[in-house]
């Protein structure tokens, strides 16, 4: 049995809606792919399992079931993965009120053994996929999302030629 590399990682970005706002958002996980891209989709089994696919920065398809261990509406959400996860992870995201009136503070608090495990994390921080980095845009996405009501992009749009051809 190979040993495993626990890796933690722990962010926080303030937000200015209310703490139920942004629990009612996080708590539906089919959200979640739109804040963390590699998340491919999270399906709910019930009220508190379900079932995640993900892609690893070298285009490998993993997917693992959750269960949601703590559930404390406007305050916590917490995880864990269930025996087998192809990814082991637990953590939790906790919503209290900034100070001063400023909105919403959000801390995610995570733990997860990386697939392929030493090799594996390394591998994926030399491919520019550091995972405190992804969690960091990813609390960045959801502040957009939630004050901005959408997430600014430039995928898509057509380049310009810097006046070339007029």
């Amino acid at each position: 049995m190979a040993a495993t590399v626990q890796t933690r990682i722990r962010r926080s970005n303030t937000i200015k809606r209310s703490p139920m706002d942004l629990y009612d958002y996080w708590r539906d996980l089919s959200n979640l792919p739109e804040l963390m891209p590699y998340l491919e989709r999270v399906i709910m089994s019930d009220t508190t399992r379900s079932r995640w696919y993900a892609r690893t920065p070298g285009g490998q398809s993993i997917e693992w079931n959750a269960r949601i261990t703590e559930d404390e509406p406007g305050r916590v959400i917490a995880w864990e993965s269930e025996e087998d996860a192809d990814m082991a992870s637990s953590g939790s995201v906790r919503f209290s009120p900034a100070p001063g009136d400023k909105g919403t503070e959000v801390v995610v608090d995570m733990n997860y053994d990386p697939p392929g495990g030493a090799l594996g994390d390394m591998v994926s921080k030399l491919l520019g996929e550091n995972p405190a980095q992804v969690l960091t845009e990813g609390l960045r996405r959801f502040k957009r999302r939630m004050e901005a009501g959408e997430i600014p992009t430039i995928e898509s749009q057509p380049r310009g030629t810097c006046g070339k051809g007029r």
